[in-house]
């Protein structure tokens, strides 16, 4: 709910106070006077179109400020207008964007008369309201749509190229098949064979080596017998037992050492098929080397990583075909929850076309046809359009553009809808109507006025007097310059307010009372519809 309004300087308006109520306020005053200030007002409030030619000639800038309740935030909303430059715009005494403001704006007012600022003028709003009227379940779309979403984000975090990731499975593959039949397990293995296919490789040699040694160890005048004289030379000497001791330990060493070389050559044989495996074998390490890693202790990491990764892919593969058919369910859940919900937005649109149509009716407007078009399943593109006058075409309430008609065609959709923002405004609602019809749109706002604040400039009677409140915006003209004064009239001031409105001469006696009468008719009116 609007519950202030304070205006500096903004065209004719030098200062204006204004506390607001709940309920209906009829904005009222002679022609020229300003009253459709206030409207713009509060447009430049939630976000509308700062024109510098709006400041008050002699003032630097313009500025409006409204503080507004919304359930239990307050918020103070500021534009300024200056004459040079670009306007500012606050919210809570902190710098916003104009942006801003719309936001706050489409939360808290609707203007009816104008195109800006009017909620049911777009198109999400439209749905939304012919979902509301007519009860659809929009749960099992939403739920439909989020299961759906949700397989998709699932399928797009498994990634890759579908293409790339088959060719990167059949590398795969082959590369672990070709690892596990290589049957690697040692990363020492080709240190082994080297030294495996060296002997192997000289055996005749290394036997021929081995019978040379241990016959230069053990053949007459060999190395034993060498040791044996020296030994026999120094044995039982005092001076040399030491020396002969150590003689002793050489000699029996050289007989172990010869015994050995003498067994080791006679055990090497000539192999030539192990020496074949011995090369196969090693040139089929080096080949993987040279593929997988620069040492044998890399290739095997290597595996490791491949057959992990081998493993991801047919993994992710499975998932992906499990997310496929998943999503392939969810689409179809989809578009039969798309199905239900288009027909029941059908089902519901010639209902709320014809009871806005029998409000235009009662709004001089008899034979003004609205229709709601509601596109293909799901039905998101809704638009409402109105044929104003007979043989015109139906157009997007949006393209209306007569601005009287539109506020009616507004007042009519209102009556109907349940939900709205909290301040709806009125302006241009009573262009070209009187008599009955002019009785019928007061009574109509008056009844909108149970469940919001509603204002609405006036310039007829019979609708100013369904208002719970009235303000009455005045023009003087003081040492050559207009001033525009609002002020609030109750008891006697506001039935001279009517009067003048219903006579044009507040002191006419006749009109005081026809005044009175109409104030108490529609105070009981209004009462009645509230109820």
């Amino acid at each position: 709910m609007l519950a202030e309004l304070v205006v500096a300087d903004l065209g004719v308006i030098e200062r204006l106070s204004l506390v607001l109520g709940p309920g209906m306020t009829a904005v009222t005053g002679e022609t020229g006077a300003g009253k459709t200030l206030i409207v713009e007002a509060i447009e430049l409030l939630v976000g509308g179109r700062a024109d510098p030619m709006m400041v008050r000639p002699g003032a630097d800038e313009a500025t409006v400020e409204g503080r507004f309740l919304l359930g239990d935030d307050e918020v103070v909303l500021r534009r300024v207008v200056p004459r040079v430059g670009r306007s500012r715009a606050y919210v809570n005494g902190h710098l916003a964007t104009a942006s801003a403001l719309a936001e706050w704006g489409r939360r808290a007012v609707d203007l009816h008369g104008q195109h800006d600022h009017q909620s049911l003028l777009a198109a999400p709003v439209q749905r939304a309201a012919l979902d509301r009227y007519g009860g659809v379940d929009l749960d099992p779309l939403v739920g439909a749509r989020r299961a759906l979403a949700s397989i998709e984000a699932h399928l797009a975090e498994l990634g890759g190229d579908e293409r790339e990731r088959a060719r990167e499975l059949d590398l795969l593959r082959f590369q672990v098949a070709e690892l596990d039949a290589a049957a690697l397990r040692d990363p020492d293995e080709d240190a082994r064979l080297d030294a495996e296919e060296q002997l192997l490789d000289d055996a005749v040699a290394h036997r021929e080596a081995a019978s040379l040694a241990a016959g230069a160890l053990t053949e007459d005048g060999g190395a034993l017998d060498a040791v044996g004289v020296a030994l026999q030379a120094l044995d039982g000497r005092a001076p040399f037992t030491t020396e002969a001791a150590r003689l002793g330990a050489v000699l029996a060493e050289l007989a172990d050492l010869a015994s050995e070389v003498r067994g080791r050559g006679e055990g090497i044989e000539d192999d030539p098929q192990r020496l074949a495996e011995l090369r196969t074998r090693r040139q089929l390490l080096r080949d993987l080397r040279r593929k997988y890693g620069d040492t044998l202790a890399d290739v095997l990491t290597f595996a490791q990583q491949a057959v992990q990764r081998l493993d991801e892919l047919v993994a992710r593969d499975a998932t992906a075909a499990r997310l496929e058919a998943e999503r392939d369910d969810a689409r179809a859940a989809v578009a039969e929850a798309e199905r239900v919900v288009g027909a029941a937005r059908r089902a519901a649109a010639p209902g709320l076309a014809a009871e806005t149509e029998a409000n235009l009716r009662t709004l001089a407007m008899e034979r003004a046809r609205l229709v709601i078009d509601v596109g293909p399943d799901p039905g998101d593109e809704v638009v409402f359009e109105l044929a104003a006058n007979p043989g015109a075409p139906p157009l997007p309430l949006a393209k209306v553009a007569s601005g009287g008609e539109l506020a009616r065609a507004m007042l009519a959709l209102r009556l109907v809808l349940t939900e709205a923002p909290e301040t709806l405004v009125f302006d241009e609602v009573d262009a070209g109507i009187g008599g009955a019809a002019a009785d019928a749109v007061g009574r109509a706002l008056g009844a909108l006025g149970g469940r919001h604040q509603v204002l609405v400039v006036t310039h007829l009677a019979q609708v100013a007097a369904f208002a719970d409140h009235q303000v009455v915006v005045a023009k003087k003209v003081d040492r050559g310059r207009t001033f525009t004064t609002v002020s609030a009239v109750t008891g006697e001031r506001r039935g001279a307010e009517v009067a003048r409105m219903l006579s044009g001469r507040s002191s006419s006696a006749t009109a005081r009372e026809h005044a009175a009468e109409l104030l108490r008719v529609a105070a009981k009116e209004r009462s009645r519809a509230r109820r």
